[in-house]
């Protein structure tokens, strides 16, 4: 089966080209080896309604599963999931309380995550917090459940 993958950064400095983002290169690397058809660049966008825009595009090019990351947080230009949300047929709130979960051992902060997953069409959106540990324990937890979900979203049998 192959699974059609992209990623979207979410940020405004990245976007405006005042420094590299390092998290979503990482995320194509990850899902890569997760076997995943993805392209080589990650969409940078500013968070907000750009990444929403973004989200809408990949599910109408038939992409099975976006990850993006960045925008998550609590400060008042974090607004991922909120472009997320709107999109979405229904959430997987388990994907994300799985990821937040991993991390928050040893990064107390990722407590603050709003990260969202769910499904818009036949596409599967995991929002993942904008660092390249976030990017790194994201692939952490939806390595073992990426085929499976993506089986399922297109009508595959328990």
């Amino acid at each position: 089966m192959t699974i059609r993958a992209r990623v979207v950064v979410a940020s405004n400095r990245a976007a405006a080209g005042v420094y590299a983002d390092t998290s979503g290169p990482r995320l194509v690397a990850g899902l890569r080896e997760l076997g995943c058809d993805v392209d080589d660049t990650p969409v940078v966008v500013p968070d907000g309604e750009p990444v929403a825009e973004a989200l809408r595009a990949a599910v109408a090019d038939g992409v099975d599963v976006v990850l993006t990351s960045g925008g998550t947080g609590v400060t008042p230009t974090d607004r991922t999931p909120e472009a997320t949300r709107g999109l979405l047929d229904f959430e997987i709130p388990g994907i994300a309380e799985a990821i937040r979960a991993h991390s928050r051992d040893r990064v107390p902060a990722a407590a603050l995550s709003r990260g969202l997953a769910g499904v818009a069409g036949r596409t599967l959106i995991v929002n993942l917090p904008g660092s390249t540990g976030g990017a790194k324990d994201g692939l952490a937890v939806l390595g073992p459940l990426l085929a499976h979900t993506v089986d399922q979203i297109r009508g595959g049998d328990h």
